[in-house]
């Protein structure tokens, strides 16, 4: 009878992986690049070891959105006070000081919640603005995500 095969930490060989984020839809992004930091796309995949790679993801601000998500997709923070409950659209921020965090947000909502795993996992991400990055010496692949299928592109 066989027995499961589980990885252990010493045995996990991290890849580098980059990701351009020019004109390619959050949520697609987002699901492909947590699938990535979790390590589920590996064969040997084991849930409680962070076997996943680390992804570099550049253009994080000229990432798209569907539909009216831009205008009408709201964030949501309160300040520990009665009444503060602050909101703020999805194109302010894209707009505003730091609009990696649109990707930052969305990779870390599907991730698992609050875990020492889910943050070791989380802290594999690298989200830039402009199309540089400083991490060419790890060597990293490049992905091309936007050609993976038609519906991951949004061209207007």
């Amino acid at each position: 009878m066989k027995t499961t095969k589980f990885l252990k930490t010493a045995d996990v060989e991290k890849r580098w992986i980059v990701v351009d984020a020019e004109d390619v839809v959050v949520g697609r992004l987002a699901s492909f690049v947590a699938l990535r930091l979790r390590g589920k796309h590996r064969p040997d995949y084991t849930p409680h070891v962070d076997c996943g790679d680390s992804v570099v993801v550049i253009n994080a601000d000229k990432v798209k959105f569907t539909g009216n998500k831009r205008e009408d997709k709201k964030y949501y923070k309160h300040t520990g006070y009665p009444g503060g409950l602050k909101e703020t659209t999805a194109a302010k921020v894209l707009e505003g000081r730091f609009p990696d965090r649109v990707v930052r947000r969305a990779v870390k909502r599907m991730l698992p919640k609050e875990s020492p795993l889910a943050r070791k996992q989380y802290s594999n991400l690298r989200v830039y603005v402009g199309a540089g990055h400083p991490h060419e010496a790890q060597s990293p692949e490049v992905v091309k995500f936007k050609s993976m299928n038609a519906k991951n592109a949004r061209m207007n």
